[in-house]
């Protein structure tokens, strides 16, 4: 016998976690399904970050952030599974879906919420032979702790609103900081180029890094080769780190490998209604993977996306339930939790 569930949500990021805590709420047996090893999403790529615009929440970092919606998310103890990969969907004849994991694994549910954010983000490696063994010492692909590069020689590859930012952040800390691009110009927001331009940071434009040297005991880039596209010279820059931006490669092949016909909306994301709805019954769908007219890719856009979502699945399975949950502030699921919450205030 299959152990099935209300709801099976693809995706920990802000909207995964915010369904699963929804569909809590909501009294739905739920399931998190997440293809990297830890919950939270693409806010890992900036954990350091300060995000303004979540209502009600003052100025947060990208971490903190995650530990508060991993909590939330959790308080109704959802069934977790990390390192999985979800590659297709298909339906039983019972109704019932079946999500196929790429390690064999399949999960049974009752509907279906996709919260895969942008898909599967990879960084965009750097395409030089031999540059991953430098992974593990100071070749970057993100900057998880702007500390890690305080009084250091930094070069940054990449032109792009990301590359701008932390080269803009890395500047009063290190000891010297340099940006090459392929281009003659950095293609970020008008203000942070500025910025850039003006600071003590030195770019190289229309150049890339073609070499990798390595110090004497092979373990540590010491030296990158810069070579200009225009002029044809080399130039080599000491360096203490590395950080490579060149953007992310992203996979959602879910959508169109999966054995039920979902529609797609610009060869990528789920076509949906402003309910959340797919063009499949008891799918649904929520964040940044989800487009609508009226559509608000921020943060804070993906909590409603997450309750339209959960609510619409809540109905799809139990027809006579109340279309909304009801007020928290007024909701007997939490009588007992808020008195412990009063006790710790008194």
């Amino acid at each position: 016998m299959h152990n099935v569930f209300d709801v099976t949500i693809i995706g920990g990021g802000p909207a995964g976690l915010y369904s699963a805590f929804y569909s809590g709420l909501r009294e739905m047996k739920t399931k998190i399904i997440e293809f990297q090893p830890q919950l939270g999403g693409k806010l890992h790529v900036y954990p350091e970050k300060m995000i303004w615009d979540v209502g009600g929440q003052t100025p947060i970092s990208g971490e903190r952030l995650i530990d508060q919606l991993v909590q939330q998310g959790l308080t109704f103890d959802p069934e977790v599974v990390v390192n999985e990969k979800v590659d297709s969907i298909t339906r039983n004849e019972d109704g019932i879906f079946v999500l196929h994991a790429a390690s064999g694994v399949k999960h049974y549910s009752k509907t279906i919420i996709i919260a895969v954010g942008s898909g599967i983000l990879k960084p965009t490696k750097l395409e030089i032979e031999g540059a991953e063994r430098f992974e593990v010492s100071n070749l970057n692909y993100t900057v998880k702790s702007i500390q890690r590069f305080k009084d250091k020689t930094v070069i940054i590859s990449g032109g792009g609103n990301a590359a701008i930012d932390w080269a803009n952040e890395l500047e009063p800390i290190a000891k010297k900081v340099y940006v090459t691009y392929r281009k003659d110009t950095l293609n970020g927001h008008e203000a942070q180029v500025t910025q850039l331009l003006e600071s003590s940071v030195t770019c190289f434009f229309n150049t890339k890094i073609t070499k990798l040297i390595a110090n004497a005991n092979h373990d540590m880039i010491e030296r990158v080769a810069i070579l200009d596209n225009e002029t044809g010279e080399t130039t080599q820059v000491e360096i203490d780190e590395v950080i490579i931006n060149h953007g992310y490669d992203r996979e959602a092949e879910l959508l169109k490998s999966s054995g039920v016909p979902i529609e797609i909306a610009d060869d990528f994301y789920v076509k949906g209604t402003s309910s959340c709805e797919s063009s499949i019954d008891g799918i649904y769908a929520a964040g940044d993977i989800i487009q609508y007219p009226g559509k608000v890719n921020l943060i804070a856009g993906t909590f409603q996306d997450a309750a339209n979502a959960v609510n619409q699945a809540k109905q799809y399975i139990q027809p006579d339930a109340n279309k909304y949950a009801m007020v928290s502030s007024h909701n007997e699921v939490f009588k007992e939790r808020n008195k412990k919450l009063v006790k710790q205030l008194v």
